[in-house]
């Protein structure tokens, strides 16, 4: 006799203990790596978290769109597992613009008492750093656009919103690629070089993870995979899309141009 509970209807994942084993593998790596040696652990930590993130989402696909287990009530704990999940984000980058603060408010004697520090020459707010702003908010409204457009049942402009979202995600990335490129400091320039590359550096990461994220709604969209009253995989994007664009309107504000 099954005596499994009626609300259990997703099978246990092996994938949440795995993807950590994925990501303490990749982190010792990367201490190996900075040390001279290590680039096999990183890669293997690499090689990991793609496969996790695949199986992953097969899994999910597989039991909310052709085993219909994503009843109501596991509707709302997925929904609940992403606030916690964007919740921990926020915290994630709260101790980033601590360590900003912590320096550029009372720039101490080996700062130069001021900040910038002494010998640094900060990027001009108004060039990359406002285009790639307009390019985020715009992705914002496209998302928007595509999300209201599936709750219309109006399938071709939530896959033309989508997809105007991905090519904005994948803009943004190039232009942060080309400033990291033609930035005059580096990681290694004292706390503002650190502060300012780690911030940024870990957005920009967060944009990538979003971007494959809409890219794989993207694919389940064309399959005809959302519904106007069942589509959360997509608004889970979404959410995260948004919080995304938060995040780099603080980062542009603080680090770009007051900080500069």
């Amino acid at each position: 006799m099954n005596h499994q509970h009626p609300y259990h209807l997703v099978d246990q994942s092996p994938w949440p203990i795995v993807s950590s084993l994925g990501v303490l593998v990749s982190t010792v790596g990367l201490v190996l790596w900075f040390n001279g040696f290590g680039f096999f652990v990183v890669f293997l930590g690499l090689v990991s978290l793609f496969l996790v993130v695949f199986f992953w989402w097969r899994d999910v696909i597989r039991e909310s769109t052709f085993q219909g287990n994503h009843t109501s009530v596991v509707g709302v704990g997925l929904r609940f597992g992403m606030v916690f999940f964007i919740t921990s984000e926020v915290l994630f980058f709260f101790a980033f613009f601590w360590a900003f603060f912590h320096s550029s408010l009372a720039p101490s004697i080996e700062l130069g008492v001021c900040w910038p520090p002494c010998g640094i020459y900060p990027l001009d707010p108004f060039l990359i750093p406002l285009l790639n702003t307009a390019v985020l908010l715009s992705s914002g409204v496209t998302i928007t656009w595509s999300h209201h457009s599936i709750i219309e049942n109006n399938w071709f402009s939530s896959v033309q919103g989508l997809f105007f979202t991905i090519l904005l995600g994948l803009y943004f990335t190039g232009l942060q690629a080309w400033e990291y490129f033609d930035a005059p400091f580096t990681i290694s320039d004292g706390v503002y070089g650190c502060t300012f590359f780690v911030a940024t550096g870990f957005h920009g990461l967060h944009v990538i993870i979003g971007t494959t994220f809409l890219s794989v709604c993207f694919f389940r969209l064309l399959f005809y995979h959302f519904s106007d009253s069942h589509h959360f995989g997509f608004e889970a994007a979404a959410w995260y899309w948004h919080f995304v664009d938060v995040v780099w309107l603080f980062l542009y504000i603080s680090i770009y141009w007051w900080g500069s």
